[in-house]
């Protein structure tokens, strides 16, 4: 797998460039926020990442790690794809995604091209808590290394409950009373399930 490729920006748009490096010309995709760091320079290093299908080989190219990281993680969300992520790093810095992600802003994120609510829902549900716990900031993450809490959410889930909807119950549970039995927790969340 490629990591970054380094040379000689021959061709840049705001939607891909070409690099030259060893005399091959790579084409690469690039959001507006890469675009905006890399225009006027002559040479760079260009962070990558690839989607290799069984029709196309992509090169998908960013100007930092942060952009990278959130790329990838959109990459983890059901139903949002290279194209998708790429048009929500160009309409949103990495870090309105990452805060609209965090503060649970459905707007925020719908107002991107081709984000419906749905999208929208579904993106903060997986990233909210991976994102959060990478930020360090929250309430909501505070409960994060609570074993307890962590023992209650994997007996719901095993006992079929959406682990989305546990984790909503357990943490108000545990805002109200912070210490709390995995027992009692199960109790009180299986009362509000």
């Amino acid at each position: 797998m490629i990591d970054y490729i380094k040379g000689t920006i021959t061709q840049i748009t705001p939607a891909f460039i070409i690099i030259e490096t060893g005399n091959v010309g790579y084409f690469i995709n690039i959001s507006l926020n890469t675009f905006a760091k890399l225009d006027g320079k002559a040479e760079y290093k260009v962070l990558v990442h690839e989607v290799i299908r069984e029709d196309s080989h992509q090169l998908f190219g960013f100007a930092d790690k942060e952009e990278r990281e959130i790329f990838r993680s959109l990459l983890s969300v059901s139903g949002i794809g290279a194209s998708t992520a790429r048009m929500m790093l160009s309409s949103l810095t990495p870090s309105e995604i990452e805060q609209a992600i965090i503060r649970a802003d459905v707007n925020i994120l719908k107002s991107v091209k081709g984000i419906g609510l749905k999208s929208a829902q579904r993106i903060i549900v997986d990233l909210k808590d991976k994102l959060g716990k990478q930020a360090g900031t929250g309430e909501i993450f505070a409960f994060s290394d609570n074993t307890n809490r962590d023992e209650a959410l994997s007996a719901l889930v095993m006992l079929g409950f959406a682990k989305s909807a546990v984790m909503k119950v357990l943490d108000k549970i545990i805002r109200e009373e912070k210490n709390l039995t995995v027992e009692e927790m199960i109790r009180r969340a299986l009362k509000n399930l």
